[in-house]
């Protein structure tokens, strides 16, 4: 692996072109289907501002679109926990091999519409894996564990 490749993207960078984009470009980016549908986007390659466009930036950019960035907020899987999304639907991204599991999760984040820490849930995203899913999964059950429960 090459120096290049093993240095993380600065993902604050990203999230700025791609809130400084118009409403149209970012349409765009909000409309395609799947994660490898971004290369025929105009728009992704604007965000990338040059970057290579590796399968983690696709990642990345499939689900920016539906994440609001707070700084110091909540992980990926407490702002699903508040949510109140299904914990089925999420076993359904952890189970899902790519780009399937990334095709669920954007349905989540569309319905849950997080105010997140981008920083922190770019990182899980960018290193997508078996582990970074496992730690998700472990976010959404250590908060709804945690959470004050509504009394009768």
């Amino acid at each position: 692996m090459s120096e290049e490749e093993n240095k993380t993207p600065d993902f604050m960078a990203l999230y700025q072109r791609y809130d400084d984009l118009k409403p149209g470009p970012k349409a765009e980016l909000k409309r395609v289907m799947n994660p490898s549908d971004l290369i025929e986007v105009p728009a992704f390659y604007r965000v990338l501002h040059g970057q290579k466009a590796s399968l983690r930036m696709q990642r990345l950019l499939y689900c920016l679109p539906h994440i609001k960035h707070i700084d110091g907020s909540d992980s990926l899987g407490k702002a699903l926990a508040k949510a109140d999304i299904n914990e089925k639907r999420l076993f359904m991204v952890i189970r899902s091999q790519e780009p399937n599991d990334l095709i669920q999760l954007r349905r989540l984040l569309k319905q849950a519409n997080p105010s997140l820490d981008w920083q922190a849930a770019a990182k899980t995203l960018y290193y997508w894996n078996d582990q970074a899913k496992r730690q998700l999964l472990e976010d959404f059950f250590f908060y709804q564990n945690t959470k004050p429960q509504a009394s009768a």
